[in-house]
């Protein structure tokens, strides 16, 4: 023996620095691969629901709108017509008709639908909006 000790590599090491360090690499890139992966999945899932918030939240809204201020229309325009000087009784009684006969809220299922919550559903999908796009760019500053 000259003196020197030699170690063998422990079981499941690389004998020599470059092997290691190609297994370093290759864990490095797999790691990379994965978390771009990832990324990428939550990027999808914050831009679709986006999509979705930001094509849902006007119709929402506008619907609740609508249906809030109709009734309310209907209702004053049959105050006014009802007056001393009303002349034409009939169109009186055709919109109170109408009025009688838009819902206040509709059942479907297990859940009542009302002006107020279409409304309260748009605003939200609009604040879920935002949200989607913001979590969408901070994945795809991530990736």
């Amino acid at each position: 023996m000259d003196g020197t000790t030699r170690t063998e590599p422990l079981a499941g090491q690389p004998p020599d620095g470059r092997s290691r360090s190609r297994v370093i690499a290759r864990r490095r890139s797999a790691v990379m691969f994965l978390r771009i992966g990832i990324w990428s999945v939550l990027h999808f899932v914050f831009y679709f629901l986006q999509q979705l918030a930001e094509l849902l939240a006007p119709l929402l809204l506008v619907a609740g709108v609508g249906w809030w201020a109709l009734p309310r229309i209907v209702g004053a325009i049959t105050t006014q017509t009802a007056g001393p000087g009303a002349t034409d009784s009939q169109a009186h009684d055709i919109l109170n008709t109408i009025s009688g006969t838009i819902p206040a809220s509709v059942h479907i299922g297990t859940h009542w639908i009302t002006a107020g919550g279409l409304i309260t559903g748009g605003l939200l999908l609009m604040a879920i909006a935002a949200i989607g796009a913001t979590l969408s760019a901070l994945a795809a500053r991530e990736m």
